[in-house]
């Protein structure tokens, strides 16, 4: 039923499982491509006749294909969150490019000059 290509085939119409193609061989000779190339011997009625077949299956699964995409754009949305969130939780502050030459400015002493200069 399949057959690789480089292989030597009858006879007939190959279909090609990855692109689609298809290569009429009107005598026994050598389907074209390498070895990772597959090639399905059915005739023309055939790959026809599964158009509708497939198309109805690809209607049918659809809606599922949608729920499943929108399933993991939450997942990697939400993991991408929790991964940022372990990530400024492990990590203390300090920051190597800055310096504080003058030292840093705490708290309570910034707000004891406010008093002051509303005062």
């Amino acid at each position: 039923m399949f057959t690789r290509g480089g292989h030597n085939a009858k006879a007939g119409t190959y279909w090609n499982v990855m692109n689609g193609s298809r290569i009429d061989l009107a005598e026994e000779g050598m389907l074209p491509g390498g070895e990772k190339t597959m090639y399905l011997k059915a005739p023309g009625i055939a790959v026809l006749a599964a158009g509708p077949v497939l198309g109805l299956l690809f209607a049918v699964f659809l809606p599922f294909i949608g729920i499943a995409m929108a399933a993991m754009f939450i997942i990697k949305k939400v993991g991408k969150g929790v991964r940022e969130a372990a990530v400024a939780s492990a990590t203390f502050g300090w920051k190597p490019i800055e310096a504080y030459l003058t030292g840093r400015k705490r708290k309570k002493e910034v707000g004891e000059k406010r008093e002051e200069k509303k005062s």
